[in-house]
């Protein structure tokens, strides 16, 4: 089964824009829970522009699902996660000024650094995903850091899928094969939305997880909350 981690990001963007506490970030993740997420995702940016640290901290209290934070492992990021000690850890490549996730690792120059990082996280007791390109030459290197999953950046596929999806998908199915021979477990995220979702699951039924923020949110205008989960979940299931 594929499980679904809901990302709050944007919600801490809507309550950023007028202050206050409206709406409530952990309440939010809390109502997800109750409404069928899998996962909770949150990715803590140095200019706090939508989660903040402090959110972070909240949520660790609360979350009964697994916590998953992402970020670029700088030395503010490594502290809280030692604080934390959150289920899994998503390491992201992203510059401090970045808007989005725009790239993965290029896991052959970062190798002996994301090495060292993963290290450290698995003595906290945190697993760790590495974001990653559909491209078959970093995924070896990946292993050799010895990380226990791979994210794989799905902006290409989405991008595409309308264009050719079979032709969109078809990277993303070999090197999710090298991961599975290699031994990593397989996440998935990035403009993945109710559109191109099932598919992506249809043609890699073995991913262990997806991760969706924006477009989940953006649906929730529309659908409610609760609904779009469920709505999601049915992709999954598919």
């Amino acid at each position: 089964m594929t499980k679904l981690s809901v990302n709050i990001n944007k919600i801490a963007t809507l309550r950023n824009a007028r202050g206050g506490n409206n709406p409530n970030v952990v309440k939010v993740a809390l109502d997800a829970e109750r409404f069928g997420a899998q996962g909770i995702t949150v990715h803590p940016r140095p200019d706090e522009r939508h989660i903040r640290y402090q959110d972070v901290l909240d949520l660790a209290k609360v979350v009964t699902t697994e916590f998953n934070i992402e970020g670029y492992p700088d030395q503010r990021f490594m502290q809280l996660i030692r604080e934390v000690k959150p289920a899994q850890a998503t390491l992201v490549p992203d510059p401090p000024d970045a808007i989005t996730s725009s790239t993965g690792w290029d896991t052959i120059a970062h190798q002996s650094m994301l090495k060292e990082i993963v290290e450290e996280l698995h003595e906290i007791g945190t697993r760790v995903s590495i974001f990653i390109n559909p491209e078959t030459k970093y995924f070896e290197p990946a292993k050799l850091t010895g990380t226990d999953l791979v994210e794989l950046y799905t902006e290409p596929y989405a991008t595409h899928y309308y264009e050719n999806r079979e032709a969109a998908v078809k990277p993303y199915i070999e090197v999710a094969n090298l991961a599975r021979e290699l031994g990593l477990g397989i996440n998935a995220g990035h403009d993945l939305d109710l559109h191109n979702l099932a598919f992506l699951k249809q043609s890699i039924p073995f991913m262990d997880e997806v991760s969706i923020g924006h477009a989940l949110i953006c649906d929730a205008l529309y659908y409610g909350l609760e609904n779009t989960i469920q709505m999601y979940r049915r992709q999954l299931e598919m």
